[in-house]
């Protein structure tokens, strides 16, 4: 690849995701350099083999390949357009995948910006959490230009365990990760209703977190969310507040299409109360607060 070692790779965004990818590329051989605003992420990416960088600027020189994992729209601009962005530094022919949650529109504006300037961009926004993050198993919704796709073809395989090629343009890839945040925010609200009217009821939570996980009621953020509800225990893995971004940009694209969406309505106005009750940066599972007179479990051990 013009102007970078071909097994270079950076990322950007080092959090519980973004460190996860940074390690499985380790594993899989990649030179590996990460830039996050947060040294002590710096620090973990350096203890494992990886180098750090003050700034996105830094990365361009010397990687092909580009991850981007931040959290939104305003931080993608940042890291690639701002005072110490990538691009200004990247060679032409080096592929910026572009992993943050946005709006399709927006993530096929950004193509168009990044090939006037002779640079490749694969659409991938992730699913899976920051475990399948850690073990190279996410799965990535991916769309853009068969040119994008050839150098990266190593990387893909280190770090998702699903890649879903969507289509040549990009946007495709953000149009279904829209959707799947569509069923991700609706299935947590569903899951800390349902685990209210549990409490309200007196039923042992235990017992019923047993038999929905193994009834047809079941879904996978309903198994993944509820034992946080169960241990009392809201350190964020993903937050309220990613989900009042999330179901925001959903019933966006939404309006677009002239689509009324009832149930993502309702999911987005109880995360944008729980983030109004202060609860913003806990876990999405957190989203339970917003029922008043609910007794909630306290943390193990207290």
């Amino acid at each position: 690849m013009p102007g970078a070692p071909e097994r270079a790779v950076g990322v950007i965004g080092l959090g519980a995701m973004g460190l996860g990818v940074a390690r499985s590329l380790l594993r899989a051989g990649f030179e590996t350099l990460g830039c996050d605003v947060r040294p002590e992420a710096l620090a973990a990416l350096e203890s494992d083999g990886g180098t750090g960088c003050a700034d996105p600027a830094a990365l361009g020189p010397r990687c092909g390949i580009l991850i981007v994992l931040v959290v939104n729209q305003a931080q993608v601009e940042e890291v690639l357009f701002g005072p110490s962005g990538a691009v200004p530094t990247l060679g032409r022919g080096s592929v910026v995948i572009a992993c943050a949650t946005v709006p399709p529109s927006y993530a096929a504006a950004l193509g168009g910006r990044l090939r006037e300037r002779g640079i490749l961009m694969l659409d991938a926004p992730v699913s899976g959490g920051a475990a399948k993050a850690a073990s190279g198993r996410m799965t990535m919704m991916t769309s853009g230009p068969p040119e994008a796709y050839a150098p990266c073809e190593g990387v893909l395989g280190a770090v998702a365990g699903h890649v879903y090629r969507l289509g040549p343009g990009h946007g495709l890839g953000s149009q279904v990760k829209v959707i799947n945040q569509l069923l991700a925010g609706v299935h947590i609200a569903a899951m800390a209703e349902a685990l209210a009217l549990g409490i309200r009821q007196g039923v042992d939570l235990d017992a019923l977190y047993e038999v929905i996980t193994h009834s047809a009621g079941n879904s996978w953020m309903f198994e993944n969310r509820a034992p946080h509800v169960l241990a009392g225990d809201y350190t964020s893995l993903s937050a309220v507040d990613l989900f009042v971004k999330d179901l925001g940009i959903v019933l966006d694209a939404a309006r677009e299409a002239g689509l009324p969406l009832t149930l993502s309505a309702a999911a987005h106005r109880m995360f944008l109360k729980a983030s109004g009750e202060g609860h913003g940066r806990e876990d999405d599972s957190a989203v339970i607060k917003v029922f008043p007179g609910v007794d909630l479990p306290g943390p193990k051990g207290t």
